[in-house]
């Protein structure tokens, strides 16, 4: 395996836009773990619809709809079979699904191969949920990205704005509770801080802050 820079963090905390520029600071590969989920939900979503309780479905219904799926990841686009749904992926309702299923251990097993073989071609920077305590448990470094609840939920609200979706602050800072709630308490690989990663409040600092010092830590006995 390549070199590993491991991420995580809840939801708005800053992770995707800071291991983005890390990774093409130190010209290394971007790994958006979510975006592969989210690709997973966005199928599903498609097969079962919007009114679909994912947490009910029998995971071996689950493990039977996954063989009909092939997803690429190239260059930080994702694509389901020849679809790019790079975009389509961040509507709220993708991101709803996306926190039930990834909550399933088939789903989790399914993608982790594909996480793994990417690391194995590239020196990367990999975010998620996971990345440092289930994932990629070697790290060459492990970092945890935190912020309050009222700056992330304020980081998703402007995220969601941009990309033209229809929310209010109320349900950004709803959908960022419940995600809270789905990650941290799911039996199957919850979000939790490892022993072993750097932990970074992102509240007040600012992007470059940020990246300074990721990079800095970086660049500690490397």
């Amino acid at each position: 395996m390549k070199k590993v820079i491991a991420i995580d963090g809840p939801s708005g905390a800053g992770k995707s836009s800071v291991s983005k520029a890390v990774a093409k600071e130190l010209g290394f590969y971007y790994l958006d773990t979510g975006a592969l989920y989210r690709a997973v939900a966005y199928h599903f979503l498609k097969i079962f619809g919007s009114n679909k309780d994912f947490t009910a479905i029998p995971e071996e219904e689950i493990k039977k709809e996954l063989s009909n799926i092939k997803i690429i990841y190239d260059k930080g686009e994702v694509y389901l079979f020849s679809e790019n749904i790079t975009n389509l992926i961040r509507d709220p309702l993708v991101g709803t699904a996306t926190s039930q299923l990834s909550a399933k251990k088939v789903i989790r097993e399914f993608l982790l191969p594909l996480q793994r073989e990417f690391a194995e071609r590239h020196n990367t920077v990999a975010e998620g949920r996971d990345m440092t305590t289930v994932v990629f448990p070697d790290a060459w470094k492990k970092f945890y990205l935190d912020a309050s609840l009222e700056v992330r939920a304020k980081r998703r609200y402007e995220q969601l704005l941009s990309l033209g979706k229809e929310i209010t602050f109320d349900e950004a800072l709803r959908d960022i509770c419940e995600r809270d709630e789905r990650d941290s308490k799911r039996e199957e690989s919850p979000l939790i801080k490892s022993k072993d990663a750097f932990y970074i409040d992102t509240s007040n600092l600012s992007f470059d802050d940020v990246i300074k010092i990721v990079l800095k830590k970086v660049a500690e006995e490397s």
